[in-house]
């Protein structure tokens, strides 16, 4: 799915202020760097093999959406790569939902609303896909991610107990995208 491919955003609030970057579809070549960020962010147990991530990276239905910050020049050195601040991996589903498998954001370009970002554009790529909701998963112990969905309007309906590979319990949350009437 196209659609963020070029959109730029920059921050405006929180710590770190100036962190400029620009929302594209995630690609093949972008899985070792990815793979390395989730290893980063979710301890041994939680964070997905790099077999799982891109196995969810190539389902049909789903998309990648990376943040990126711009290219450079540097003398000498020509062009070098951007340098990915975080990623989002959504995909779609039969019944009318959409799952957001993981949004990860690298620890020094957090609280510079990427990640409000990277769930904005995949709930808005839904919304064109006509999904009607989404949900995810989060640690019960994740106190920041708890209190980020319940800023995006998500809400907890259930808990999943030992649902992680390490034992660990899940909050399944979820959010409405389009209400009944506007399906019909």
């Amino acid at each position: 799915m196209g659609g963020s491919a070029g959109r730029w955003g920059e921050s405006n609030r929180g710590y770190n202020r100036d962190v400029q970057y620009t929302l594209r579809d995630g690609k093949s070549s972008d899985l070792d760097t990815l793979w390395r960020i989730d290893q980063a962010c979710f301890p041994p147990g939680i964070s997905y093999s790099r077999l799982e991530l891109a196995v969810y990276m190539r389902r049909p239905g789903s998309f990648t959406i990376v943040a990126e910050q711009p290219r450079t020049r540097i003398k000498s050195f020509g062009d070098q790569p951007g340098t990915i601040l975080g990623f989002l991996v959504a995909q779609t589903e039969a019944n009318k939902a959409g799952h957001i498998v993981t949004i990860d954001v690298v620890g020094n370009a957090r609280r510079t609303g990427i990640g409000s970002n990277l769930i904005a554009e995949a709930e808005e790529r839904l919304r064109a896909a006509h999904i009607e909701s989404v949900y995810l998963e989060t640690m019960v112990t994740n106190l920041a991610g708890v209190e980020f969905y319940k800023r995006h309007g998500y809400q907890i309906i259930r808990t999943e107990e030992r649902y992680y590979p390490n034992g660990a319990d899940a909050f399944v949350f979820a959010k409405e995208l389009i209400s009944a009437a506007m399906a019909q």
